[in-house]
């Protein structure tokens, strides 16, 4: 008996230790934000000090990139920890309900699966955009929560929201104005959307704060619809033009929430563990929503740097000094690999991640750089981009003779050097070569497909 109860008791010590060495972890991502929209990147136009106080609380990186210029692809990226050409997850998908092919297939590993196999309790709140076929669903990819919207944008206001059920949703752009799933059971809401999201991120860490945790805090802002509350609208009265007054609004309010989630990690004592991610899904673009992209080339779906570089900080004050500026280039795909060799959590082997462990490279224990090359590749368009040190190469569009730039000195990209540097041309289009040879083509048609997203539009109000 005295055996038995001395192995219980070791037993649960052991798994105590555990979960409180493991460190939690929150990545919020926002949707379509400009890399010029934030204070740490420079903004005077929007006060951000809940985004900023991540960046002034950790590291600001210069260079953060994602692993794709629109949202579905970049998501998948993230979600994987791998560059998502690599499972063919290279569009948008189109909103189906019985076609599984049509997301993030189940032969990769997401980083909820990952986590919840050693014992992270794992939640997302927000925008899923990576398949809305029932058995690929956020609760069947590892997550033990959702609350949110499966498609890849969303009315703002509960007034708007008329279609029940998931499965009354016929496209893309019905899911707009359907109703917020809890798993997969409706919801009326009451509140503004990003107001509705952030407060069930402070509910989410409150019931979980006993064991170790990933919140995804996903939020849809600042992607269209234009909408915003008078309480927001009216932080920026001084805004004229009425869009970019919208846009503010909505990027005020989603750090409203994220400074109310910073506040309530320490309240709760778990600031110190707790490895905080801020960055957008992809750039702003601008014409669309009013974003500004600062001195950025480009904008969302571009292979210049509006395209995929992108307002990207980090916190850990457990083991990361604070106030830091990493200038070398860093990528999402590095948020799974840095929590999954600090966790141990279970990798597929045969897939490896694209993504490294940040952690010794900010603390000085690694001398050298995350990444050789940064890729990217839109294959309906035959572009590319490859980034090596402070030289970037690109395909501008189908049939364009690759062009040069050194980001050094050119951030936008706007004195193309290839004429001068030949041998440079060769090498990194010989690197981007062998990459693409290790990618697969797309396995499902995306929204540019549509005739009915072609035109939505038109049929907006």
């Amino acid at each position: 008996m005295i055996k038995l109860f001395l192995y219980t008791l070791s037993f649960s010590l052991s798994l105590y230790v555990q979960a409180n060495s493991q460190p939690n972890l929150i990545v919020i991502m926002a949707d379509d934000l400009g890399y010029g929209d934030v204070g740490f990147n420079g903004s005077e136009e929007i006060p951000t000090p809940g985004i900023d106080s991540i960046a002034k609380n950790g590291v600001k990186f210069t260079s953060g990139y994602t692993s794709y210029s629109v949202c579905g692809p970049s998501r998948a990226g993230f979600m994987t920890g791998r560059y998502q050409q690599r499972f063919g997850f290279e569009r948008n998908p189109q909103w189906n309900l019985t076609d599984p092919k049509s997301a993030l297939p189940k032969s990769e590993m997401t980083i909820a699966e990952s986590l919840s196999q050693v014992g992270y309790h794992c939640g997302i709140i927000g925008k899923w955009h990576l398949g809305a076929e029932p058995s690929l669903r956020p609760n069947k990819r590892g997550f033990h929560e959702f609350f949110g919207h499966l498609g890849g944008g969303h009315a703002y206001f509960p007034e708007k929201l008329r279609i029940v059920k998931t499965e009354d949703v016929k496209n893309e752009n019905d899911s707009y104005v359907s109703y917020i799933t809890r798993n997969d059971t409706p919801v009326k809401t009451t509140k503004y959307l990003t107001d509705e999201f952030s407060d069930e991120a402070l509910s989410f860490v409150e019931r979980n704060q006993e064991k170790p945790f990933f919140l995804f805090l996903s939020y849809n802002a600042p992607h269209t619809p234009l909408q915003a509350t008078q309480k927001y609208l009216d932080r920026f009265a001084h805004v004229k033009d009425e869009n970019r007054r919208t846009y503010c609004a909505m990027v005020s309010a989603m750090d409203d929430g994220i400074l109310r989630l910073m506040q309530k990690l320490e309240e709760l004592n778990l600031d110190d563990n707790t490895i905080v991610f801020f960055l957008s899904d992809n750039g702003g673009p601008e014409s669309k929503n009013s974003s500004n992209n600062a001195a950025l080339r480009g904008a969302k779906g571009d292979v210049f740097e509006g395209g995929f570089r992108v307002p990207f900080a980090m916190k850990f004050p457990k083991q990361i000094k604070a106030g830091q500026v990493y200038d070398h280039p860093v990528s999402a795909l590095d948020i799974f690999a840095t929590i999954a060799d600090l966790s141990q959590s279970p990798l597929n082997q045969d897939k490896p991640l694209d993504g490294v462990n940040l952690i010794p490279y900010l603390t000085g224990e690694k001398k050298g750089i995350p990444h050789q090359q940064i890729y990217l590749r839109k294959f309906d368009g035959n572009r590319y981009a490859i980034r090596q040190g402070t030289y970037k190469l690109i395909i501008p569009w189908r049939g364009a003779p690759p062009q040069l730039y050194n980001l050094e000195n050119d951030i936008g990209e706007k004195d193309n050097i290839a004429s001068k540097y030949p041998e440079r041309v060769r090498e990194l289009n010989d690197l981007r070569k062998q990459w693409d040879s290790e990618l697969i083509d797309p396995i499902f048609l995306g929204l540019i497909h549509t005739e009915a997203w072609k035109n939505r539009k038109k049929k907006k109000k």
